[in-house]
Order: C-alpha cells, then structure tokens, then sequence
C-alpha cells in the first residue's frame, strides 16, 4: 500500500563494544537461568543507561570462571549515542558490579555482528609455576606446583598446529556439529615471573578445547606424557584419551580480530528507506 511505502523506517545505531571482565563472579557470558552472567549485567547496565530492554551479542561464549580483556559484543540502541558516552554510561553503572568493564564503544555498521563476523579470536592460558600457591592471583591462573618442561610443552603443541578432528580435546556437552578445526597459533612461552603461557589461536574453537589442551601439555612438561602420547591421543578421536581439563581460572578471551570496518564515531542523523 502507498501508506506503507511513505512510512519512514529508522535503522537502529550499532554498537561495537571491546569488554573486560573477571569471570570467576559470574555463570559465564551467556545469559542463564542457574546465576548472573556476564551478558545480563552489561544489559541491566544498558537498560539503566538508557532504558531499553535490549540483546547483547557476544564474539565468543565463555565459561563460568573464565575471564576476557578483549571479548567483543554488538548491540543496537535506537538512539545515536556518542560512543564515549555510551563507554563511560555503561561503566558508571558497572562500577557497582566490580567485574565487568567496558574499554571501547564504536559505532559500526549494522552489517558488522560480533560473533559471525569474527575472523579469528585468540586466547591465552596462564599457569603459575612454582611451589608456594598463589595469593593476589587466586582464581587467575591454574596453580601447577611440579616444575615443567615448557619446551617439551611448546614442540608437543606444535604437533597439533593445523586442520585436524579434535573430538579428543572438547567436552561431552559440545554442541559443535563438526569437531574439525584449524589451529592457527598454539605455543607455550614462559611468561613473567613464574608464569607458563599457553597462546591460542584460530577463527573458531571447541567447547573446553583449550583448558584441554592445557591439561594434556601439563602432562608433558611433567614428562608423564611424551610428545608421541599427545599425538596418539589425538589422532584416537577418543575423548576419554584426553588429559585432565584446567579449570577455568587461567584461561582469557585476549582479542578477536576482523575484516577493517568503516567505524561510524559521531552521531549522524537516522536513515530513512
């Protein structure tokens, strides 16, 4: 009808947010019945700062305990807020949370979507170790008091470099049709102080993959496993073959790239169609 094509139809402004948090208050990102997720307390924030109930759409869904200092999320707000405002708002009211943090708000086009538009997402798992616990870094890095060999660690992680089936190294409750992956990055370096740093890359993951890859290299750098035995476990395709799974303390969503977008970073009047 003619009435139908004169209304005028406003696009909703997309946001971009690059969000920081400490998992280990939190059921996770995605919002759940059993506990307060990371995503619901960035929403109740978004509804206090402007009051919309709206969706917020993650890069990556991360587990109770786990933390990010780069998770990416979309949202749309339906009005056109300068991006520093929309950063400084959220985290006024976030400040009271105490674990969540929004480092950046961008205006995107509506075509870009946080998940779906990813190109690759890294992780990095910390280790502490030495022999005394750990304090002020409790429920941030997975404790191992055995020294470890980190440069057996680091050759046997290059053994699973590249495309495989790691139906080995995921959980029971992975909801992936297809276990095939493709390693980009996974090295083991020593990091500052007694750490042990385990870098991950690719353009998607498995569910528990990486805290899996962490318990089967623990077992080499303690030389109860060879290199040979991580390869034999993987090309097993047997998820009882794997090492004990880390706990969900040292593992961090550090960044998640994509393709150069066009970032819209002042208001601009809403589009008519």
């Amino acid at each position: 009808p003619k009435a139908a094509r004169r209304r005028a139809v406003f696009l909703m402004p997309r946001f971009r947010l690059t969000i920081e948090y400490n998992g280990r208050p939190y059921v996770g990102w995605q919002r759940q019945k059993n506990g307060f997720s990371v995503q619901e307390a960035v929403e109740v924030a978004l509804r206090t700062f402007c009051g919309e109930d709206v969706t917020l759409f993650g890069a990556g869904r991360t587990d109770a305990g786990v933390h990010a200092t780069g998770q990416v999320a979309h949202v749309d707000l339906a009005r056109d807020w300068k991006p520093d405002t929309v950063r400084d708002a959220l985290n006024a009211y976030l400040r009271e949370e105490g674990g969540v943090a929004i480092l950046a708000a961008e205006r995107v086009p509506d075509t870009f979507d946080a998940r779906f538009s990813a190109r690759k997402r890294h992780y990095l798992y910390r280790i502490l170790n030495r022999r005394p616990p750990p304090t002020v870094l409790k429920g941030q890095v997975w404790w191992v008091w055995k020294p470890l060999d980190v440069d057996a660690m680091d050759r046997a992680a290059k053994r699973l470099l590249g495309t495989h089936d790691f139906n080995t190294f995921r959980s029971a409750h992975c909801q992936a049709k297809n276990p095939v992956r493709t390693m980009e990055r996974l090295n083991v370096v020593r990091g500052p102080g007694d750490e042990v740093h385990i870098h991950a890359s690719a353009q998607s993951f498995l569910h528990n993959q990486i805290r899996s890859f962490a318990g089967s290299l623990k077992l080499v750098g303690e030389h109860r496993w060879t290199e040979a035995d991580l390869v034999d476990a993987l090309e097993s395709r047997d998820r009882k073959r794997c090492g004990p799974v880390a706990p969900p303390d040292g593992l961090y969503l550090s960044r998640v790239d994509y393709l150069s977008l066009i970032h819209i970073s002042e208001p601009t009047r809403p589009e008519r169609i």
